[in-house]
């Protein structure tokens, strides 16, 4: 799977970073939220569509201010 969007929230200390990714195949589409870097704690959902990984990935974001996009 390629990560189609990625954002995190601006905190590069390992235990307070945050991260959301969107990803997919070309078919399937999924959304991670990650907690404590690559070696925390994640939670993945499948979503039918590319509307709805993006609807819940902005849900995970909760609106909350001082997360950035990164390039994928």
């Amino acid at each position: 799977m390629r990560i189609e969007r990625h954002w995190w929230n601006g905190d590069s200390a390992r235990r307070s970073r945050r991260d959301v990714f969107v990803r997919t195949d070309g078919q399937l589409w999924q959304v991670e939220a990650q907690m404590g870097g690559a070696d925390g704690r994640s939670r993945v959902q499948e979503c039918p569509s590319r509307a709805s990984a993006l609807i819940l990935a902005n849900a995970w974001l909760g609106g909350r201010p001082g997360w950035r996009e990164v390039a994928p």
